[in-house]
């Protein structure tokens, strides 16, 4: 047999394999340029907090990074070279750094459009007012791994300035605002230590996590609870990791004063003054410990404060044959009167100020006009809620004032963001423009 015949009885197989493997790679690139695209269309294109930029002339495409990323489908190759597609939905890992072998990501805040307000702290997470320290979310750390770590951290070197104070009649050693991942850390270490610590939250243990749907699932990495010793969790769902830390509250004792608003830091001649909705706290230090959404955003009607209220859904299952009013354009609003909708004998309508909804998700505006069609949810484009009744609810449209009937109303338009409240303790907020 000739050779020329040879070589390509052994070629033919490798270009058969070559060919099947460049088209699934632009297979896999055109569906993650989709969904770049569709991000970028919906206005989903800044990260929250600290998040990968690629350098695309030192990207060989590897996909190193892309498979490093513990959430999966953050990351993606475009045309051979890495790129975010999910900009909202990265936590800051920072395992995609750390994969990259050619040293083309930088970690940062940020992006060129649109800062994200980060206060300067120093290597022990004290802000530029003596006393009070910052971990956590607040300090552009999402991952409960760097929380709790953060946490941990903070209240050592919290616990070395408070050695060094001179005694305040009266103050707590320090007053730990936020019982999320890091607050609870932070709360641990105050115990292992021995410091008279009180522990505040406006809301409910658990933080941010406690204010996900139900079912959501949550991405953590093992890490290092005080007491409690190593927490070895992965992907878990948003109750199972709630009921973790109901068990440690348990097992350690650790107080915790929910349902208190902490209003104001006040810099005092022994220390902190706390104003909060439940009076006045003293505490020689202060850690923060909160999440970056802040409070939710209010709609300052007439009828708000009525307990059929609420700012984030929770449980579906609770609407079921209820007249639900979803009020916001964003994912959470379409996706909280998607979720009620799918409820048996439910009857929603969602009301939003525009007239499209521009920052939203293409499954998710897809998914809601399906259930529009099908009568499932009703629609009022071009509206706003004027009053919330017992029973009904007033709305402004474009044809004058309309009454609907109504069980319950939630109330989806973002949150404020907790910058006015540093500034106003007097801890400067740096913002970075896709910068470390």
């Amino acid at each position: 047999m000739p050779t020329w015949q040879l070589e390509l009885i052994y070629l033919a197989p490798l270009v058969l394999i070559w060919l099947g493997w460049s088209l699934y790679r632009r297979r896999k690139s055109a569906k993650a340029r989709a969904i770049l695209e569709d991000n970028l269309q919906a206005g989903l294109a800044h990260p929250p907090s600290l998040h990968p930029l690629i350098s695309p002339d030192l990207c060989l495409g590897c996909g190193a990074c892309v498979i490093a990323c513990p959430e999966k489908k953050i990351l993606a190759l475009i045309d051979g070279k890495a790129a975010l597609v999910e900009p909202t939905s990265c936590v800051g890992h920072g395992a995609c750094q750390a994969a990259c072998p050619f040293d083309a990501i930088d970690l940062v805040f940020g992006t060129e459009e649109r800062g994200v307000d980060i206060p300067p702290l120093t290597p022990e997470f004290e802000t530029n007012v003596p006393g009070i320290f910052i971990a956590g979310e607040l300090g552009g750390m999402g991952l409960v791994k760097n929380a709790i770590e953060q946490g941990r951290q903070a209240i050592g070197f919290a616990a070395q300035k408070i050695a060094s104070l001179p005694a305040a009649p009266g103050h707590h050693d320090i007053a730990i605002v936020g019982s999320g991942p890091a607050g609870i850390s932070a709360g641990l270490g105050a115990i292992e230590r021995k410091l008279d610590y009180v522990l505040l939250d406006q809301s409910d243990l658990g933080g941010t996590v406690a204010q996900f749907p139900r079912g959501k699932m949550v991405m953590t990495s093992p890490a290092e609870l005080p007491i409690i010793g190593t927490v070895k969790f992965g992907e878990v769902q948003k109750e199972e990791l709630i009921s973790f830390w109901q068990g440690v509250v348990e097992k350690t004792g650790l107080q915790i004063r929910t349902g208190v608003n902490v209003e104001a830091v006040r810099k005092t001649a022994t220390g902190f003054r706390l104003e909060t909705s439940k009076g006045d706290i003293e505490a020689k230090t202060v850690l923060l410990a909160i999440g970056r959404r802040g409070t939710p955003r209010t709609l300052d009607v007439p009828g708000e404060k009525l307990p059929k209220v609420v700012y984030r859904l929770i449980d579906p299952e609770q609407y079921v044959g209820a007249k639900v009013l979803v009020v916001g354009g964003g994912d959470s609003a379409l996706e909280a009167a998607i979720q009620i909708a799918e409820q048996p004998d439910t009857k929603v309508t969602l009301s939003y100020r525009s007239d499209a909804f521009a920052r939203a998700r293409k499954k998710n505006r897809n998914r809601f006009i399906e259930l529009i069609e099908k009568g499932v949810i009703e629609q009022r484009l071009k509206s706003q809620v004027a009053e919330i009744r017992e029973d009904e609810v007033d709305l402004t449209t474009e044809d004058g004032l309309e009454t609907i009937a109504n069980d319950y109303v939630i109330i989806c338009v973002g949150g404020i963001l907790p910058t006015g409240f540093l500034r106003e303790s007097g801890i400067e907020v740096e913002t970075k423009y896709g910068t470390a």
